[in-house]
């Protein structure tokens, strides 16, 4: 049998560690345009939820997020005052609220894309082929199992 040197316990922590490296990495791109507009990194996850999945619900975004109602309420507030997203009533349950992107929150996520594409297009040049669509499969599989 093959031995899986991989998945060792030092292996799979230090796949970890770059996992959590390059999220911080990528997700601080963007943050002097988050900061001019008082944002943080809450409000670029929604926001990324958000124009991922236009008309999302409020429950989906929770599941999604794994957070609560409390802690949602705050930045959901937050970016619809500012008039970044705005909120409607459910189209298949009336008593759901979707939330979709304003003119305004189209053109902040765009903002906000070019910061972070940079890099990944940088290490997308810098890679094979068969080194990307190994990527992309790993990833898919540790976000769906």
């Amino acid at each position: 049998m093959k031995d899986l040197l991989y998945l060792r316990e030092k292996s799979l922590k230090e796949i970890l560690e770059l996992i959590f490296q390059a999220y911080i990495d990528s997700y601080s791109d963007p943050n002097e345009v988050l900061k001019k507009n008082s944002f943080g990194r809450a409000h670029h996850r929604l926001l990324c939820i958000i124009e991922g999945s236009p008309n999302i619900t409020i429950a989906d975004i929770l599941r999604k997020l794994k957070i609560t109602k409390q802690s949602l309420s705050r930045v959901l507030q937050d970016l619809i005052k500012k008039n970044i997203i705005s909120q409607k009533k459910g189209t298949k349950d009336g008593r759901q609220r979707e939330l979709v992107l304003t003119e305004k929150g189209i053109k902040l996520c765009h903002e906000i894309y070019n910061k972070q594409k940079k890099r990944i297009i940088n290490a997308l040049k810098n890679s094979t082929s068969d080194e990307v669509s190994n990527f992309k499969s790993i990833m898919k599989k540790i976000i769906y199992g």
